[in-house]
């Protein structure tokens, strides 16, 4: 099941069970070189929330020889020749969570047993709709969030590595420490999501594993906020 745009551009919202597309395009670049299938738990006005089972078939970024990008050193990682790889998710499921314009998304992990591990804020643009999905573009930093309200920041260096690669100037650079520290007061508040229970949430056990689409890196003919 997906979701359209209407002739004046507001988006149609997912039922929930439908399978979508949580896709990243490349920092400074028109590619998509992460996708990962998901399922939609919760889609309205106010929060898109979409499950990644164990087991998904996703596409992620590697070097041009095949290299896992977290294995090369951080001064070359961001400037070496790449490519896409069809891998799976093998590890527990992701929930993702994320608010209409809002620069960052929020994921829940679980350790097996779905034993709670934490939540994870992932510093990207707003997210984007179009018919089969959600797109956006990372922005290297991180925030995790643990159960006794602690946190701190995550892959600092990266960030630090990706401006002076110029994979972002000055200007967005701030944006982005602007929107983590939003995310820190939401925290410290302990705004949602953290005080909306999602660590409770589990999947229907009757979900399928959505799979990849061939046409997964298409580029989107209507697209919506």
């Amino acid at each position: 099941m997906r979701a359209d745009v209407d002739a004046g551009g507001s988006a149609v919202f997912w039922a929930p069970g439908s399978h979508i597309l949580w896709r990243y395009r490349e920092n400074g670049g028109a590619r998509f070189h992460i996708a990962r299938p998901v399922t939609v738990v919760r889609d309205d006005s106010e929060l898109l929330a979409v499950w990644m089972a164990p087991g998904t078939e996703c596409v992620r970024p590697v070097l041009a020889d095949g290299t896992p990008v977290h294995v090369e050193p951080l001064e070359s990682r961001y400037t070496k020749p790449r490519s896409v790889q069809r891998d799976r998710w093998f590890g527990t499921g992701v929930l993702k969570l994320a608010r209409p314009g809002e620069p960052w998304s929020v994921w829940l992990f679980w350790e097996p047993g779905w034993r709670f591990k934490n939540w994870y804020v992932n510093l990207e643009e707003p997210l984007t709709r179009w018919v089969g999905g959600v797109d956006s573009e990372d922005h290297f930093l991180d925030i995790s969030v643990h159960s006794d309200r602690s946190w701190r920041w995550l892959d600092e260096d990266e960030f630090a590595q990706a401006r002076r690669d110029g994979l972002m100037d000055g200007q967005q650079a701030r944006k982005v420490r602007e929107a983590g520290r939003s995310v820190v007061e939401v925290i410290r508040a302990w705004g949602p999501p953290f005080s909306e229970g999602w660590q409770h949430w589990r999947p229907d056990p009757s979900w399928s594993v959505p799979a990849l689409p061939e046409d997964w890196d298409r580029t989107p003919a209507h697209m919506s906020s």
